[in-house]
């Protein structure tokens, strides 16, 4: 019997970003079409959501489903709101299995993929030497510190296997500093140039806003402010899916429940030890873009029209 894989997206407030996540689930479709049915869902704003993604799959005879969440860091997102979705949508059916993959995280292959977006930015400018440089890594930041760990030994290896003059992270919310604040920082030191290297698969409100804080400093400050573009559908990312998807399977899918908030008493988040496994994104699912089309296909529907003659 063929099985299914889910990609958990967030959703996105942003058509360009909904219409990039929809691309990679056209890639990926096709990269598995094979072995599995491949369907996607969105946890906020966007259609389908997962129940409606996971119902797709049942009536079309799926009764094992792969969830890869298109996640880089394990924040809520990975270890309370997906696995929340994905354990109520199991229970409708007691015929359906659901296995959830790990998020990408600490993966061989977003280095590479981060080293050679890096070297792309590089190959655009004057050459200098990278001692003069310094590196900026912009995770999303999220209120788990096992997460933002993560961003921060990426980071530290990237600084050390490139050989900049300095490297740290910055967040674009929730964490410490934000992207304000570490640019502000690095200004002090003094490098010729600095690399701001977003960690995000797409564009998106939040890749803008961090792209248009880089160009404001650019305009003010006497040193070199430049970034990367976001990581995309690159085919070092299908490589790291690969892997997930694999880990899946197999059963070596595990998390990080040592120093995981959840799990363990975490110096400065004591009181999220033990918290009841709950979504939060129950107000705002699907509360934009309607699925008008699935990757591949275009259709001109009514609705669509509408929507485009109100602009929404």
């Amino acid at each position: 019997m063929k099985e299914g894989i889910l990609l958990c997206g967030h959703g996105s407030r942003r058509a360009s970003g909904v219409a990039s996540f929809k691309k990679l689930v056209s890639i990926l479709r096709e990269r598995y079409q094979d072995r599995y049915e491949v369907d996607y869902g969105f946890l906020e704003f966007n259609h389908p959501t997962y129940e409606a993604a996971v119902e797709r799959m049942y009536l079309n005879g799926i009764r094992k489903i792969y969830a890869l969440p298109v996640i880089l860091f394990a924040g809520s997102h990975a270890k309370n709101d997906i696995p929340f979705e994905l354990n109520t949508l199991q229970s409708y059916h007691n015929d359906l299995s659901i296995v959830m993959a790990k998020h990408i995280g600490v993966s061989s292959f977003l280095l590479d993929l981060a080293v050679k977006r890096i070297e792309e930015t590089e190959a655009t400018l004057p050459p200098i030497d990278r001692k003069d440089t310094c590196l900026l890594v912009i995770g999303r930041g999220t209120t788990d510190p096992d997460a933002n760990s993560d961003v921060t030994k990426l980071t530290s290896m990237l600084w050390e296997g490139l050989g900049f003059g300095f490297a740290t992270t910055g967040y674009s919310g929730t964490a410490y500093p934000n992207v304000n604040e570490s640019m502000q920082l690095i200004q002090k030191l003094g490098f010729k140039r600095t690399i701001v290297i977003p960690f995000f698969f797409f564009t998106g409100v939040l890749l803008e806003r961090i792209y248009g804080l880089v160009d404001e400093m650019q305009q003010q400050s006497d040193q070199d402010f430049v970034y990367t573009a976001p990581f995309g559908t690159d085919e070092l990312i299908l490589k790291a899916f690969d892997e997930r998807l694999e880990e899946a399977k197999t059963g070596t899918a595990y998390m990080n429940c040592q120093l995981c908030k959840y799990r363990k008493q975490v110096v400065g988040f004591e009181e999220d030890f033990g918290k009841e496994q709950i979504g939060h994104h129950l107000n705002v699912k699907g509360i934009l873009f309607e699925e008008d089309e699935k990757p591949g296909e275009t259709k001109n529907s009514i609705g669509k029209k509408i929507k485009n003659i109100l602009g929404i």
